[in-house]
């Protein structure tokens, strides 16, 4: 691939392709509330539910290893399910990571950005790379990351991870190799920034598209999706939900597609606190 090429691949998922909006509404604040009357209304029990991981049930640490969901939001979530309302992850992590994240949940899952998906009915569905093209691709890349001590890699099984977050003045370092690897790798491999990290997930990934998928599939179906996300990754499964009719709410700051946004994670587990409210009430 060129790097003619490189650069749209790169410029399709970059922050830059973000349009800039004017910020959501923050739910609950002054703005909101002048607006309600314009936001979806939120029927909880008519509602599927799609929540990112990192940045938005947990808050970021500086080592993947070292996040955890508050038993607050565990409790939310069980609580939702167990009332007969379709919940899911999408994250960027592996499966097998959120289930170990969620336990004693286990729901139906998009993992490394929609690469592995787990169906309501417990099937799995992988987006699959050649061994010995993942093979390659881990040894060069270790070797880079090693020239660049404080630079570290995470391999995701289908995808691999360039972290920043502990040395940020080689968050070019981090670009410009992730962009090579893009430009040798492109037929197999898309660029996808994110907080303090450049990820190289299977081409095809979409947090959007498997949202997409799920509402196509029991439980989901014919429901309002809400997603909630914090971070450039979840731009796209912003996108489709709107496009769906459906309520996407940013975490945080930032230029967004999100049509309303939560403070923080704490004001997650808040915001879920008063879901699991509304299940009390009258049908």
């Amino acid at each position: 691939m060129n790097q003619a090429a490189v650069a749209v691949l790169v410029e399709l998922q970059a922050p830059a392709a973000i349009k800039k909006r004017e910020p959501p509404p923050l739910i609950g604040g002054p703005s909101y509330m002048s607006k309600q009357d314009d936001q979806p209304e939120l029927e909880t029990r008519r509602c599927a539910f799609f929540f990112d991981v990192d940045g938005t049930l947990a808050d970021i640490q500086p080592r993947p290893e070292l996040v955890f969901i508050p038993p607050r939001s565990l409790a939310a979530l069980e609580q939702l399910s167990a009332n007969g309302i379709p919940v899911a992850v999408v994250s960027g992590r592996p499966i097998s990571q959120l289930d170990a994240l969620l336990t004693p949940l286990q729901l139906p899952a998009a993992g490394v950005h929609g690469a592995e998906r787990r169906t309501a009915a417990g099937e799995l569905q992988n987006l699959a790379l050649d061994n010995e093209v993942l093979d390659a691709i881990q040894r060069e890349l270790a070797q880079a990351c090693a020239e660049h001590p404080g630079l570290s890699l995470e391999n995701k099984g289908v995808a691999f991870a360039l972290h920043f977050r502990l040395a940020p003045e080689l968050e070019e370092t981090a670009r410009h190799v992730a962009e090579d690897f893009v430009s040798r790798y492109g037929e197999v491999l898309a660029l996808q920034p994110g907080k303090c990290v450049f990820e190289l997930k299977p081409r095809g990934a979409s947090k959007g598209e498997v949202i997409r998928t799920f509402m196509q599939e029991a439980p989901f179906a014919g429901r309002t999706p809400v997603f909630i996300g914090d971070d450039l990754t979840d731009e796209a499964g912003f996108t489709v939900v709107n496009e769906l009719g459906g309520i996407s709410i940013k975490v945080g700051s930032g230029a967004t597609e999100a049509t309303q946004r939560l403070e923080s994670v704490e004001a997650v587990a808040a915001w879920l606190d008063r879901l699991q409210s509304t299940l009390l009430e009258p049908q």
